[in-house]
């Protein structure tokens, strides 16, 4: 018993001896170290860098495939000494993109014991676990550190095929609907960065047959992290049915290609009769009428008018081209007083178009309009229709000639006047007769005196004025032809005219002559001739008797 108690003794002061060789030793360790910097040990008496995480291995959770979560991390300086922090760069795994939000660490050195944050954008790629690795540098005495964030990608579907790309497309399929008419159609593409690093766009194509009609434009060689161009995609249909492509990016990316689907289909209405009017277009002018079709009605056996009003309701200016009719051996003429070729209509302006019709024959007229100008659709066609119930006798119309009428106004402006009121209207002027007893008194020859015989004073009429007489004479007709006078039949019924003398037709004064076939009515310079129509005379209507039996020239005279 007593040999045992000395070995516990032993065994206790080698004990006692052992923990007091470890005290001295841990003394002399640090007073080895006292020179070192304080702050470099944390309370514990470990060496710290100075910047350390608070949470240094990060569980984010769930990140949503397609879209983005903010992981928000959080620094301490340990240290006793301000510290700074430098560049950082992440390390994320492949299913995955990231990149810096905020870095608030950045903004202003961080003193002893506090705290900044640092945001982190995190996007899922692909389902599945994710680890981003974060190596940030810092002036602290470890000059570096290391910080994890994991997580897990969840998709939403259960799939996990699908792939959310580098170059993300915006609208992910192009879809142009449904169309009725050839109308180019044109849609925007967004193609945008949607990593952290930058990637060079080596082509942009589209994959379509010949026949779809879809055509590409896009300038877009790199995207900067986060940076987006546009591609700018047109259909124009050229065939009916569906139309389908793909719009391919290919990138230097981890996926390498961008697919963008192509979807659009074309069903023309069935084709419906043209307007006489169209639509009005933006910058084009537009020729509408009065009236959609030019009727003269029925029953015409005399020469008739119409007159349709040519109106620009566009909002450009229209200048009329050509004016022409598809038969012009109907009788119908077009004035070139109003509009003609050559005249330029303003918006909201208007001119006349004037249409005479002296039918040539009996029966129905169906003809059309052509008026060719420069706005929308470039033509206006009208119907043109009437019925004459006889022809008119072109042998007996008025022909004018002579005179330059080009300022003078138009007769019908003029109010009719009488040979009265014309000579009543003259000034007078005393201007004495020169006669022979005058001549004997200022000539010098001796002989008696002869008292003058007073000078006869004459009126002395002022110049006619100068009128346009053209369509004066019009529905006025030789019905009986002499020698020296002839029977003019009109509107204010039948009268006599001699040749040599004047009268007072339509408000006019003519001077009268008679010809052989004709009787010619003059006004200045001017002169309408009215030609003797023979089928009235008593030998057309009577085949039996002589050319003398409708002239009397015996008693005429």
């Amino acid at each position: 018993m007593m040999i045992a108690m000395g070995n516990r003794l032993k065994i206790k002061k080698r004990g006692l001896l052992l923990a007091l060789a470890m005290t001295i030793f841990a003394s002399s360790a640090i007073a080895q170290s006292a020179f070192d910097d304080p702050g470099s040990r944390d309370p514990q008496g470990n060496a710290s860098g100075g910047l350390v995480a608070v949470n240094n291995n990060l569980d984010s959770g769930n990140v949503t495939l397609g879209s983005s979560s903010q992981v928000v991390l959080l620094f301490r300086n340990d240290g006793n000494k301000q510290v700074t922090m430098g560049a950082i760069d992440l390390y994320p795994s492949s299913n995955v993109s990231a990149s810096i939000a905020q870095n608030q660490c950045a903004k202003d050195p961080l003193d002893s014991g506090a705290i900044c944050a640092i945001a982190l954008s995190v996007k899922g790629l692909q389902p599945g676990r994710f680890r981003v690795e974060m190596l940030i540098r810092h002036d602290g005495r470890s000059r570096l550190i290391t910080s994890v964030v994991t997580g897990v990608v969840d998709s939403t579907d259960g799939s996990r095929t699908e792939l959310i790309n580098d170059v993300e497309a915006i609208p992910v399929d192009v879809d142009f609907g449904s169309l009725s008419e050839s109308r180019t159609q044109v849609q925007p593409v967004v193609l945008r960065n949607v990593t952290s690093k930058k990637i060079t766009l080596d082509s942009i194509f589209i994959d379509a047959t010949p026949q779809s009609g879809y055509s590409l434009e896009a300038d877009c060689d790199s995207l900067d992290s986060g940076e987006a161009c546009i591609a700018t995609l047109t259909w124009s249909p050229v065939q009916r049915g569906p139309a389908t492509g793909v719009l391919v990016v290919k990138h230097d990316g981890p996926a390498s290609v961008t697919a963008v689907p192509l979807n659009g289909s074309y069903e023309p209405a069935a084709a419906s009769e043209a307007d006489v009017f169209p639509e009005a277009i933006p910058g084009k002018g537009l020729l509408t009428a009065s009236q959609s079709e030019v009727d003269f009605g029925t029953g015409i056996d005399t020469s008739s008018a119409i007159t349709v009003s040519l109106v620009n309701v566009g909002d450009a200016p229209v200048t009329l081209t050509d004016i022409r009719m598809s038969n012009d051996k109907n009788g119908v003429e077009i004035s070139r007083n109003g509009c003609a070729p050559g005249t330029m209509l303003d918006p909201v302006e208007a001119c006349p178009m004037t249409l005479t019709w002296e039918p040539v024959r009996e029966g129905d007229i169906l003809d059309d309009i052509q008026i060719h100008h420069n706005g929308a659709r470039g033509i206006l066609v009208m119907p043109l229709r009437g019925t004459a119930t006889g022809a008119v006798n072109k042998d007996s119309e008025a022909i004018f000639f002579g005179g330059e009428i080009s300022s003078a106004p138009y007769f019908g402006g003029v109010p009719p006047l009488s040979s009265q009121d014309l000579v009543s209207s003259a000034p007078v002027v005393t201007q004495p007769a020169v006669t022979g007893s005058e001549q004997a008194v200022d000539s010098p020859s001796e002989g008696p005196a002869v008292e003058p015989t007073p000078a006869v004073q004459e009126p002395v009429r002022v110049a006619k004025p100068v009128i346009d007489v053209r369509g004066a004479l019009d529905g006025f007709r030789i019905t009986s032809l002499a020698p020296q006078r002839a029977i003019i039949a009109g509107p204010g019924g039948s009268r006599v005219v001699f040749s040599g003398e004047e009268t007072v037709i339509g408000g006019i004064l003519w001077d009268v002559k008679v010809r052989s076939s004709a009787v010619q009515f003059s006004y200045g310079e001017q002169s309408v001739l009215l030609l003797f129509d023979k089928s009235l005379t008593s030998f057309n209507s009577n085949g039996g008797q002589s050319i003398g039996g409708n002239t009397s020239s015996g008693d005429d005279n």
